[in-house]
């Protein structure tokens, strides 16, 4: 496979990143075969340096000499890689906003926010500059971006996908994933990275506290899409509390304390080592983190597998559990404080669902009334990635007829 520094691509959205302006090409044929893709700056890809967000990373890390899995995978199977994207600082927020590299422009709605840590990713593939983009998604970092910005993103089943050669965050919710602009290549990648699955939905359940969490303009995008699959499945869909006499910010609460104690345990010695300059709200959630126990972290992680049963046992088998795929519409640009947080908090809690129970979510790109971007999500059960791509597929389609 080649490589050549010449960039054909303008920039019109700021994706990239400086030291990601190169060409890889794919394989002569193959599945993927003449589409091009952009990879998050968390991805290793050989020859050239890693850094996830942040100079200091950046500066800190040797370059590495082996690609990462996926990437080696999508050039085999016939994908040019057209280089590295921006991501939030070590992915470490939903927002989109770097303060080193600056916040990629959402092509479908200029005036607001793409949403992270995949910005980069995303503003690439709504812009159309590459077809589809690797993305991380481990507390949102694609379901959200692909709600806030009109396309296909899906988070897939924990530790289905390998992440060697990637830098984490919190291991136990890091998933590889990927965005794109049309269905078609959506299903195309899947069906090239993912095993086939025998995945046969047989009802739908839309859960009633994640829409709560939602805007008044998800209700009915969210509704169309249940009343879509209560058509076409066997035993229809329904209205169900997922956590009868429970908060879905408890939820969030044992993610937040559980992520953050797995990632002060992956990179606190490297923060305290370089002191990295980070934005005022990742620095936050890093001294956060540094103060959560691994007593504190334990109880959280007994209380996740609490969580993962029972929505597990929702899901069983031949179920799909629909939300929305993030709280709000993306935010204005100029947006921050308290209304940023509280953004932040209403969508980590419809997120945390799949985090927690280590479930695949498809994305499908709808819009609202006033006709903004604006994601409603299938969750399905372990290792239905690919068929649950393909009933997404079929639903919106569907309602798009």
């Amino acid at each position: 496979m080649s490589s050549t520094t010449t960039f054909p691509i303008d920039d019109t959205v700021n994706a990239w990143v400086p030291h990601g302006r190169f060409i890889i090409d794919g394989a002569p044929s193959g599945p993927l075969a003449g589409l091009r893709f952009a990879v998050k700056d968390v991805f290793d890809v050989a020859g050239h340096p890693t850094g996830a967000g942040n100079p200091t990373w950046l500066a800190t890390h040797a370059v590495p000499q082996v690609s990462s899995a996926l990437v080696n995978q999508l050039l085999a199977a016939g994908a040019q890689l057209a280089g590295k994207v921006i991501t939030d600082e070590l992915a470490f927020s939903i927002h989109g906003d770097n303060q080193h590299y600056g916040m990629p422009m959402n092509a479908t709605s200029p005036a607001r926010i793409p949403g992270g840590s995949s910005s980069g990713s995303v503003a690439a593939v709504a812009a159309h500059l590459v077809d589809f983009a690797l993305g991380t998604d481990t507390g949102g970092s694609t379901r959200v971006p692909a709600s806030y910005c009109g396309v296909w993103g899906l988070r897939t089943t924990h530790g289905l996908l390998s992440r060697e050669g990637l830098v984490p965050l919190h291991p136990s919710f890091d998933t590889a994933t990927w965005f794109a602009h049309d269905a078609s290549t959506f299903t195309r990648v899947g069906a090239a990275l993912l095993s086939a699955s025998d995945f046969l939905p047989r009802g739908a359940v839309l859960v009633e506290e994640a829409c709560m969490e939602a805007e008044a303009r998800f209700q009915p995008l969210l509704a169309a899409v249940a009343a879509q699959l209560d058509a076409q499945l066997a035993e229809g869909a329904r209205r169900v509390a997922i956590a009868p006499g429970e908060s879905l910010e408890d939820w969030r609460r044992t993610y937040v304390t559980l992520g953050a104690r797995e990632g002060w345990v992956t990179h606190g010695d490297w923060i305290n080592t370089h002191a990295p300059r980070f934005s005022e709200a990742i620095t936050e959630r890093w001294r956060a983190a540094s103060e959560v126990t691994a007593e504190t972290a334990e109880v959280a992680a007994q209380r996740r597998k609490t969580i993962r049963a029972q929505v597990r046992a929702v899901v069983g088998t031949d179920r799909v559990l629909i939300v929305p795929s993030a709280a709000t519409a993306a935010p204005l640009r100029g947006a921050g404080g308290a209304e940023i947080d509280d953004i932040r908090a209403r969508t980590l809690r419809i997120c945390c669902i799949a985090g927690l129970a280590g479930l695949p979510q498809v994305s499908l790109p709808l819009r609202d009334a006033d006709g903004l971007p604006a994601g409603v999500s299938l969750i399905g059960p372990v290792g239905s990635d690919l068929a649950l791509i393909r009933l997404a597929v079929d639903t919106w389609r569907s309602l798009q007829a």
